[in-house]
């Protein structure tokens, strides 16, 4: 049996959950909003690899780092 690295959540405002869902090498969520979907993926084969996608031109990829940094640098632009 493969090794647990990781597990997903997903909950939403009907009382909805789903937890624990086991994942050794990646996990996605999809949200489809009408013709639109969003999409994150995490992988932690080597580094945490995290895949955020909206629609199939607007996708960013990079580590967990880099997307913290991203983050920061957005909060303190506002």
């Amino acid at each position: 049996m493969s090794e647990i690295r990781m597990t997903g959540e997903i909950r939403t405002d009907y009382d909805c959950e789903s937890t624990g869902m086991p994942a050794e090498r990646w996990g996605e969520a999809v949200f489809k909003i009408g013709d639109e979907e969003i999409v994150m993926e995490v992988s932690v084969e080597k580094d945490i690899i995290v895949a955020i996608m909206a629609g199939e031109d607007a996708v960013w990829k990079g580590t967990l780092k880099g997307l913290k940094q991203m983050l920061q640098e957005a909060i303190k632009a506002r």
